[in-house]
């Protein structure tokens, strides 16, 4: 597979910058795709409020554990140590429970990254994106992208058709693109997708891209 290139990140540093080959800093995946509407996000906070749960403290506490069981996941796959030292043992705890149920995914996958959290730019569309994995999984090229959440969204979808013409246009001919959902609690679970088709949900993130464009040429708050 050639060279390899692993980058781990600390996702509390600050958010990554992308620079097209001109020059020009061209704006991320994810942000791109918040001109999509997410009423879901609404119905859930109102959901916790029901329940007496202060949704700030929880998405804070949640985000944690996805943050340490991600760090925990890509250290592995890099062959490092992550450096949980910001984080509470509580937590930790936790977090490693979440990684057991990625370590029993992996024992049926021979997994053989190439690239981790490396961020790429397409020039030919002009965005930026950093994804989690591309390499071989059981001898076939894939994309992966590790979930630590409590549900798989359509937009998630769109985030790997986009990342996918990315590592195209790096030489990296993706066929497939796979997502693993790692439950940060028992309620949450494991859930694993496949991804083989991509015309449609690359076409809705460029749709999304023309968007963000558009109102940020008109300088409209994104």
């Amino acid at each position: 597979m050639g060279n390899k290139y692993y980058r781990i990140m600390n996702t509390t540093k600050a958010h990554t910058q992308y620079y097209l080959k001109s020059g020009d800093q061209a704006p991320g995946v994810t942000t791109v795709l918040g001109v999509l509407s997410k009423p879901f996000l609404v119905k859930w906070a109102n959901n916790l409020g029901l329940k007496g749960i202060d949704s700030s403290k929880f998405t804070n506490k949640m985000a944690s554990i996805g943050t340490i069981t991600h760090l925990m996941v890509m250290c592995h796959l890099s062959g490092t140590s992550p450096d949980l030292s910001e984080y509470s043992q509580q937590d930790i705890s936790i977090a490693e429970n979440c990684m057991l149920s990625f370590l029993e995914w992996e024992k049926e996958h021979k997994l053989e990254p190439v690239i981790l959290e490396i961020p790429l730019v397409s020039d030919i569309y002009g965005y930026g994106g950093t994804p989690d994995f591309i390499g071989l999984v059981n001898g076939r090229l894939e994309l992966l992208d590790f979930k630590t959440s409590n549900a798989i969204w359509d937009s998630n979808f769109y985030q790997l058709a986009a990342y996918r013409q990315i590592a195209i246009e790096h030489g990296h001919k993706v066929e497939r693109a796979r997502i693993l959902r790692i439950g940060r609690d028992s309620n949450e679970g494991f859930e694993e997708r496949l991804m083989t088709k991509f015309d449609n949900e690359f076409n809705l993130f460029r749709n999304c891209l023309s968007i963000y464009n558009l109102l940020k040429l008109m300088g409209r708050r994104l």
